[in-house]
């Protein structure tokens, strides 16, 4: 029952919980399943793993056996989070942790197509269903290209990117990672030593196609809606897009918003305050850990309490700037 993954700030995570006997958390990115099993043994409690991945069924499987009554799994996006619970036949959870973007376990599978460390189809699609990396490739525009790149890349060069990618895919279309790698190192150009010159662009891709943003902050709500009053949520985000979101989140539902002094920060008066915040900062891995697992290395995680007043307006979710994963179905159909 070794997980075949290190799962990231897994003390700070249990720290942030503070599993309790009795208690049900839902882990919302089972995964490989290291949080879940960390949860279970840390006290006599239920767990209810979420995933979209199906290749995470299989582990899910051998955990029900392993702790028979104690975890159950729910196949599907993390924002339908309610409707598991209500599934499960729960009045609400007492924890919920999210451990954001690709795993590691997807990243080491060349045929998902995530990285180009090695060359396998332009995929990218967590749940292995819905539009691929390849269809927005091949089907997007210049100018909708160019937003993907900039505003879930953050690259600097996305024009430039996007109009090679035109170019070559009248060639001929693109289909493996590192073909599409080769034209955006082509395009972009970089200086030995830094970060490969596709990494942002491939992050965008992959953001994109996933609608990664906007499942976040649908997610983020059902958690508000899913859990108890005291109940704790964490969260631990790999990049800038991801914390800003869950801080954003997170400061509102605590009644703070910016623009007030670090003695007096600003209060929303028209709503009581859903969460309490743990910590008004993120906490990143130890030196040690992100020695040892790099992917801990750009770990942020922010932590926060349920209080007993009611949620939030359920917000709009979209992301103006970028295609939406609407127009990526638009293409693929």
């Amino acid at each position: 029952m070794t997980a075949p993954h290190i799962p990231v700030m897994l003390n700070e995570v249990l720290e942030g919980l503070q599993p309790r006997d009795g208690g049900l958390y839902i882990d919302a990115t089972f995964g490989a399943g290291g949080y879940t099993r960390a949860i279970l043994e840390a006290a006599d409690c239920r767990v209810l793993g979420i995933d979209r991945d199906p290749s995470a069924r299989e582990t899910a499987e051998r955990l029900k056996a392993a702790y028979p009554g104690r975890f159950a799994f729910g196949f599907g996006p993390f924002s339908m989070m309610e409707g598991i619970l209500d599934e499960a036949d729960s009045s609400g959870a007492d924890g919920v942790v999210f451990d954001l973007g690709v795993s590691s376990m997807q990243i080491d599978q060349a045929e998902r197509g995530f990285s180009f460390q090695k060359d396998g189809p332009l995929d990218m699609r967590m749940a292995q269903s819905g539009p691929s990396a390849a269809d927005a490739v091949n089907g997007l525009e210049a100018s909708e290209l160019a937003a993907i790149f900039r505003v879930y890349g953050e690259e600097r060069q996305a024009r430039r990117v996007a109009a090679a990618i035109v170019r070559e895919r009248q060639v001929e279309p693109i289909t493996t990672t590192l073909r599409l790698a080769d034209i955006i190192a082509r395009a972009v150009g970089g200086k030995p030593g830094r970060i490969h010159p596709a990494t942002r662009a491939f992050q965008g891709l992959r953001i994109c196609v996933n609608d990664e943003l906007g499942e976040l902050s649908r997610g983020l709500v059902a958690a508000e809606y899913g859990l108890k009053p005291a109940g704790r949520m964490v969260v631990v985000t790999f990049h800038s897009l991801e914390d800003r979101l869950a801080k954003t989140f997170l400061r509102e539902r605590a009644g703070l918003v910016p623009g007030g002094s670090r003695y007096q920060p600003e209060v929303l008066p028209e709503h009581k305050p859903s969460f309490s915040l743990v910590s008004k900062k993120a906490e990143a891995a130890t030196e040690d850990e992100a020695a040892v697992n790099p992917r801990a290395r750009s770990a942020k995680l922010r932590a926060a309490i349920r209080t007993s007043a009611e949620p939030f307006p359920r917000p709009d979710s979209a992301f103006p700037g970028a295609p939406s994963f609407d127009r990526l179905l638009e293409i693929a159909s």
